[in-house]
């Protein structure tokens, strides 16, 4: 039974599942490793930066002004603040 979407390939000692133009299982679960776990990290930081700003003191409108910067700008905006902005704020 061929399908278009798996192929079983018999490569070294056993079988291995290949999926579509030869990508095997394997190999897919290594790239969607590599592309989660930096996106995983960003996004921590992201909530990081975030939940810092609310929890700081800042002069005037400056914390609104620092949270839109971090909502709008993900986590380029989230290493500006961490950078920039957190030694401007008192922690409350």
């Amino acid at each position: 039974m061929n399908s278009l979407l798996f192929t079983l390939v018999q490569q070294g000692p056993g079988p291995e599942v290949m999926i579509g133009g030869g990508l095997s299982l394997l190999s897919l679960f290594g790239l969607i490793c590599c592309a989660a776990l930096p996106g995983l990290v960003l996004l921590a930081l992201w909530i990081w930066a975030l939940v810092d700003c609310a929890m700081r003191e800042f002069e005037g409108n400056d914390k609104i002004i620092w949270i839109l910067v971090i909502l709008l700008a993900n986590w380029i905006g989230a290493l500006i603040y961490l950078f920039v902005g957190r030694s401007k704020g008192r922690k409350v």
